[in-house]
């Protein structure tokens, strides 16, 4: 595939948000087409199965339910906008993807990480992105970020400290076991985070050989 595929993880409130903004006018100052999208979402059907993730309360689903609602929503992510735009020689930069499901259902709800990635590559063929930039924040500090934005997608922000603790953890965990995956410090401000991920980013603007 031509284009470039980047995906943004992290816990609650860590600032994926921002900075996939920013990232992407710079790649557009750049002269590159961008698609910034989410998980789970980006198409107009795994946004009608976000609504059943993201809201009610925290005990509405167990993890195997979430896992297939996830992997559900991705496969049409996939297949109607992410494959096509990295088809067309495009960037996508996705707030969320495969990393979130193995933390997030594996680590801190319990499940297989080899059955989740078993469901993964059902659902997307094996896409993977080229770089995942992971934004690290003590859980407190995301989640007192997350609480001052409010709205009603709060369902997962509503969890114990000690789930968002283990997802913190999963997600460090694989930051150890995939090359691809980058660890910045998102406690500092936002210009240098973005200047973090910038210097990871640029070498990718070179031509694919």
């Amino acid at each position: 595939m031509r284009g470039r595929f980047l995906s943004f993880e992290g816990g609650e409130g860590a600032g994926k948000t921002t900075q996939i903004a920013r990232l992407a006018a710079r790649l557009r100052a750049e002269g590159e087409t961008v698609i910034a999208t989410r998980e789970p979402g980006g198409t107009p059907g795994a946004e009608t199965i976000r609504d059943l993730l993201v809201k009610g309360e925290t005990d509405r689903w167990n993890g195997k339910t979430e896992a297939l609602l996830m992997n559900a929503a991705r496969a049409d992510h996939v297949a109607r906008l992410i494959l096509p735009a990295l088809q067309a020689g495009q960037w996508v930069i996705s707030d969320r993807f495969a990393h979130s499901t193995l933390a997030y259902q594996g680590v801190a709800r319990g499940m297989d990480l080899e059955e989740l990635m078993a469901l993964h590559n059902i659902a997307t063929d094996g896409l993977w992105p080229a770089r995942t930039i992971l934004l690290d924040l003590p859980v407190p500090d995301g989640l007192a970020r997350a609480k001052g934005r409010g709205g009603e997608d709060a369902r997962f922000e509503g969890e114990a400290i000690a789930f968002h603790e283990k997802v913190r953890a999963g997600f460090l965990a694989l930051a150890k076991q995939d090359a691809c995956m980058t660890v910045i410090d998102a406690a500092q401000d936002a210009g240098r985070v973005a200047a973090d991920i910038w210097r990871v980013v640029e070498p990718m603007l070179r031509p694919l050989p």
